[in-house]
């Protein structure tokens, strides 16, 4: 595991970007993407580069259940918005928050079954979750339904209107789909993940801290800004 920590998550995300090009100039052609407020800057930055994704595939950790693909508040929106309608790949995968459970999570391994993952995008959840993998979930999982936790629809609810509106159940890549990826990128910003990313990279692998996995991963890059690594002993 390689550990980079940078001063704010402009040059943190800016760091992500770099190995992403790196990545692709050595041949890799699917990147495993991530949603929620952790990859924004990435993908600006992504947006505004001179670089051509059309020769890439796509493939998204996650999506709300019962939220249609042209929802305001889906993932499939959130991703036009922030990098495919500014940056064409040549394909997109996303999960379909509409679809029957069963079918999709099948259909969805067999995709990056189809489509081995080169590089994975990751966040981290202030409950150590990776994807919408909560706390508890089995390292052997793939792709599922799983039920959100109040934190994480507590973290999430400042996209909706009212909190009543957020969804409580999400289609996600499983832990062992993510592991499948042959590199991990994870980034983490700001004070409120620092406990998480010391429980993630110093503590004990354990079911009960999701992202606590990554450490048997053999190519994985941590990318902090000096706040979420503020707790870490191991600089």
């Amino acid at each position: 595991m390689k550990l980079i920590i940078k001063a704010n998550p402009e040059e943190a995300s800016r760091y992500a970007f770099e190995k992403i090009q790196e990545a692709m100039g050595s041949g890799a052609k699917v990147l495993g993407l991530a949603t929620g407020s952790t990859p924004v800057k990435l993908y600006r930055i992504m947006r505004e580069s001179d670089i051509d994704f059309s020769g890439m595939t796509s493939i998204n950790l996650d999506e709300y259940m019962g939220l249609s693909e042209d929802s305001p508040h889906s993932y499939h929106h959130f991703m036009h918005e922030q990098l495919f309608d500014a940056k064409p790949f040549k394909k997109n995968y996303l999960l379909d928050g509409m679809a029957d459970e069963k079918e999709e999570c099948a259909q969805f391994e067999e995709i990056i079954a189809a489509n081995p993952i080169d590089v994975q995008i990751l966040g981290i959840g202030t409950n150590g979750h990776i994807g919408f993998n909560e706390p508890g979930t089995a390292f052997d999982s793939r792709t599922q339904k799983v039920a959100l936790w109040q934190s994480t629809i507590d973290s999430n609810k400042r996209y909706f209107a009212d909190e009543k509106d957020v969804p409580r159940f999400a289609y996600s890549m499983g832990i062992q789909t993510i592991l499948s990826a042959k590199k991990i990128i994870l980034m983490a910003f700001g004070k409120e993940k620092a406990s998480a990313i010391k429980a993630a990279l110093e503590g004990p692998i354990t079911e009960e801290l999701p992202a606590s996995v990554l450490q048997t991963h053999k190519d994985v890059t941590v990318i902090l800004d000096e706040e979420a690594a503020q707790m870490l002993s191991k600089k």
